[in-house]
């Protein structure tokens, strides 16, 4: 039997409900997609992010359109910043007939670091996270980076005849983004400047060298990262507030260390960042 033309098709999701209920959040999560980075200076990195996107959905209505969502992701051409995000989401708005929505995206991103001595360059990972979120008249970028580095322990140092244990420490970065011209780049690069030692994924001997040393030279206890990383932060007026912690993953303990600061620009409690 041939299908007619034109036919109707309920469209449940714009029937009214009569709980009188709202929801904070309704979408998908978990949605695997190619994208484009623009990363500094302009270089393109393409990778797979996992999305989770979200809007709110007043109390007179059954359901949001689910497809919309996957539509969005498929109309994206434009190569993501740390800011664009939010142009993202205003589409998404547009799209689902929505007021206030978020977007978050996770994926890995590389950048090419070069060895202190030998010059010898390699690639390093950081888990990254970008967060748009429009809440009423509030509009907010997030940037979440995990940066692994090297931190010697201080008290180690100070008690020993000879050498001091070390280990891989990780310093995670939540933090509000101001200016468009900020880079993931640069963010990452405050984190390791912070450290015992910054980590490389191809070092000889002579940066073996050079790394252990420098660590030696530069110890660190997990409040000294989070306070120096503080620090910085609040010196770049680039980024708003700000949470910073610190993972040791202690080399003579089963367990680590962990510290965190949490910093609001106007100094008055707010939201929970990380």
């Amino acid at each position: 039997m041939n299908a007619p033309e034109k036919f109707f098709l309920p469209d449940l999701q714009n029937a009214p409900d009569q709980r009188e209920l709202g929801i904070d959040r309704v979408g998908v999560r978990g949605i695997r997609y190619p994208i484009t980075i623009a990363g500094s200076g302009g270089a393109l990195q393409r990778c797979v992010a996992t999305f989770d996107m979200f809007v709110a959905l007043p109390k007179h209505l059954k359901g949001t359109h689910m497809s919309r969502f996957v539509e969005l992701l498929e109309a994206t051409e434009r190569p993501v910043t740390l800011v664009n995000g939010l142009t993202m989401l205003q589409d998404m708005l547009v799209r689902l007939d929505a007021q206030d929505g978020c977007i978050e995206m996770r994926f890995t991103y590389f950048i090419r670091k070069v060895a202190p001595v030998s010059g010898v360059g390699s690639l390093l990972d950081y888990d990254v996270k970008l967060t748009a979120e429009i809440r009423g008249a509030s509009r907010q970028m997030t940037l979440a980076v995990v940066v692994p580095v090297t931190s010697l322990c201080p008290c180690s140092k100070e008690i020993s005849a000879y050498g001091a244990h070390n280990q891989r420490s990780h310093i995670t970065l939540t933090l509000d983004i101001l200016d468009k011209a900020l880079t993931l780049e640069e963010v990452v690069a405050l984190a390791e400047r912070e450290a015992s030692c910054e980590v490389f994924g191809l070092l000889k001997r002579p940066d073996e060298k050079f790394v252990t040393e420098r660590a030696y030279d530069n110890p660190k206890f997990a409040e000294d990262l989070v306070r120096d990383v503080a620090k910085a932060l609040i010196a770049d007026e680039r980024i708003g507030d700000f949470v910073v912690e610190a993972e040791n993953f202690e080399s003579i303990h089963n367990h680590s260390a962990y510290a965190r600061i949490t910093h609001f620009r106007d100094g008055a409690a707010g939201r929970d960042l990380a």
